[in-house]
């Protein structure tokens, strides 16, 4: 039987003042989502991305050292402290990447109507809760990063009586997606540019047996039609900053007149610019959650 390959580690030790830039650095060049652990004893803040072969090759053999090397004292001539700097790479058994997350992905409760649990999981739903079953993968969205648990709580606060249909933009793992469908939103649809994400989320849909309620596909936002027939009641969009900024006019082109648009991925630094964005396309800012160095929020049109 053949088994999967390693999974492949690439960490920076930097200083929680600079623990922003380097994430987000390390994302720029990996295009993977990034992960911070802090030493409680010595403030050494670690960033990590975690990649399979298939995309460390892609990455181009890891980007180079003194490339990323270069990059971090970029940093430093910003004026930011990045401490040691220090650049690791690691081969990781697939198998102790996958222990080590037992350890650390514990359910999570999106109040009394939401459960998300890891498939080891033994939490029982509560009466009336939906429950979506992911365990975690190289993609964004367990649910344990801020931006998709803002994403989360916002589509439970939408929901109605009546069906109100989604749209997840740039759907990672599909957790919004999957969840969306538990929640009753009808239809649901989801993207994402990733094909190796497209293939996972669909993955999930069908463990979650959500697969015939959600049209997941392969698509590029930037390749949207400026204008579009079909509109939706809500919409997540879980994108970097300068991507939800560039391509805002065909993201509110899907909006329901009274629909609620959800933008998380955004570095609390960045949201202002975001913000203003949107709100020259008609919306206005109906909430919003700051949570470590990120930042989301939830619009609708004006004169809704």
């Amino acid at each position: 039987m053949k088994t999967r390959g390693a999974i492949w580690k690439v960490c920076v030790r930097t200083t929680r003042e600079a623990e922003e830039a380097v994430t987000e650095l390390l994302q720029d060049v990996f295009g993977q989502p990034a992960s911070s652990y802090t030493d409680v004893e010595t403030a050494e803040v670690t960033v990590a991305v975690y990649m399979d072969e298939k995309k460390r090759r892609r990455a181009g053999a890891l980007q180079d050292a003194t490339a990323l090397k270069n990059a971090l004292r970029e940093i430093e001539r910003c004026g930011l402290d990045i401490g040691s700097g220090k650049i690791s790479v690691q081969k990781v058994r697939r198998e102790d990447w996958a222990e080590s997350w037992k350890r650390h992905f514990q359910p999570i409760e999106i109040g009394a109507a939401l459960l998300i649990i890891p498939s080891w999981s033994r939490k029982r739903p509560k009466k009336g809760q939906a429950i979506v079953v992911l365990d975690p993968g190289l993609s964004f969205g367990t649910g344990q990063h801020p931006t998709t648990a803002f994403c989360l709580k916002q589509l439970v606060s939408a929901r109605t009586n009546s069906k109100l249909s989604f749209l997840d933009i740039g759907t990672g793992s599909g957790i919004l997606a999957i969840a969306a469908a538990k929640l009753g939103f009808e239809p649901v649809e989801a993207f994402d540019f990733d094909r190796e994400a497209v293939r996972i989320a669909r993955e999930n849909a069908r463990k979650n047996g959500v697969s015939r309620k959600v049209n997941i596909r392969h698509q590029d936002v930037t390749e949207f039609p400026s204008r579009a027939d079909t509109k939706f009641d809500v919409i997540c969009a879980n994108l970097i900053s300068n991507l939800l900024i560039a391509e805002r006019r065909r993201i509110v082109a899907r909006l329901q007149k009274r629909g609620v648009l959800v933008l998380a991925g955004i570095l609390a630094s960045e949201f202002t610019l975001v913000q203003s964005a949107y709100e020259k396309c008609g919306l206005r800012l109906i909430g919003s959650r700051v949570e470590k160095e990120w930042r989301s929020g939830a619009f609708k049109f004006r004169d809704d």
